[in-house]
């Protein structure tokens, strides 16, 4: 995984190409930002990158791996000698013997590379006898390696932790960014894969884990619930218009889990209607496909109501996290949109 094969985060893998060319690359780093994004493709690309035998210039890159030598492929495959990963176990939990292990394992030069790589991922599993053994080694690193903490939630991570790693944060992937990992890696059609970056949100695991609900159903929904909603102000018309997002499931967890995904689209589609509403660029449409029913929309849900709309839609969202009944939720939705 070189890094000219990564998708986004352009500034953040440019600026560690031009520190690995550097020999200026700090011995730990802490990558923050959402799931699914591409923050532990970027650990395998650096350690890809500071141990190919043969690198190479590629664009805007001043040093990329070559991705195919014997080095990368085995990096690729977690089969690297010097290259360790960290990780959960079935506790859910990072212990302090897998840090330790590490830790022992970076005393010693290098087997067939240049560098020691430790990428500790989903660090803010650490338990916190793992963070507090792992502090004298970013404090005082060994020579010739180098460690790489990711975190979905950093803030998470003990201070004195945080403090001893620069932290670079990754941010959403696109939504042509996430299209473009599903189509090409993933099996998607064009058309499913556009809904699901959409509902995802600008994470490609969220689009993977969302793959078994029906997101053109999800969709059809949302935009349903708001042609109905904008020709009826009446309350029991509206109450009856919440039967349209409120799912038969198997159980209420769900029954929550498929509301939360038509929201999500409601979301989306909110936020077209407010473009459209705004004589924006139509070319910011997450929803193109739908911009002549969005128009006939933003006539009724003008910038206030689009705005106080997208305030509750949010809001239910929140509710469901904190398992709040699907049926409730939707009732008091409709009542606000």
């Amino acid at each position: 995984m070189p890094f000219r094969a990564v998708t986004g985060h352009r500034p953040i893998l440019t600026l560690l190409a031009r520190a690995i060319a550097r020999n200026t690359l700090p011995p730990s780093l802490l990558f923050a930002g959402p799931g699914g994004v591409g923050k532990r493709r970027t650990a395998v690309a650096v350690a890809e990158a500071l141990n190919c035998p043969q690198p190479t210039r590629a664009g805007d890159f001043e040093l990329d791996a070559c991705g195919a030598c014997a080095s990368c492929l085995r990096i690729a495959r977690h089969v690297h000698a010097d290259v360790m990963t960290i990780e959960p176990g079935e506790s859910g939990a990072i212990k302090v013997e897998q840090v330790r292990d590490a830790i022992d394992r970076t005393a010693f030069r290098p087997f067939e590379g240049r560098k020691r790589v430790v990428i500790v991922n989903d660090a803010d599993a650490m338990a916190a006898p793992a963070q507090s053994a792992l502090l004298k080694t970013l404090e005082e690193p060994p020579a010739g390696s180098v460690f790489m903490l990711i975190s979905a939630i950093p803030d998470s991570l003990l201070p004195t932790v945080r403090s001893r790693c620069p932290i670079l944060r990754f941010g959403a992937l696109t939504v042509a960014e996430v299209v473009h990992l599903l189509t090409r890696h993933h099996g998607y059609t064009a058309a499913d894969a556009h809904l699901a970056a959409v509902e995802a949100g600008g994470s490609l695991a969220r689009a993977l884990e969302r793959r078994s609900v029906d997101l053109v159903d999800a969709r059809a929904a949302a935009q349903r619930l708001l042609e109905h909603t904008a020709r009826s102000g009446e309350p029991a018309r509206r109450l009856e218009a919440a039967e349209i997002v409120k799912w038969k499931g198997s159980n209420v967890a769900e029954e929550r889990n498929q509301l939360a995904t038509c929201l999500r689209a409601l979301l989306s589609l909110l936020r077209d209607v407010g473009v459209i509403a705004s004589q924006a660029d139509t070319r910011l449409l997450a929803n193109a496909d739908l911009e002549v029913e969005l128009r006939r929309l933003a006539s009724a849900f003008d910038d206030r109501r689009s705005r106080r709309a997208f305030a509750a839609v949010d809001e239910a969202l929140a509710a469901l996290e904190r398992n709040a009944s699907p049926k409730i939720v939707a009732d008091w939705l409709v009542l606000q949109l």
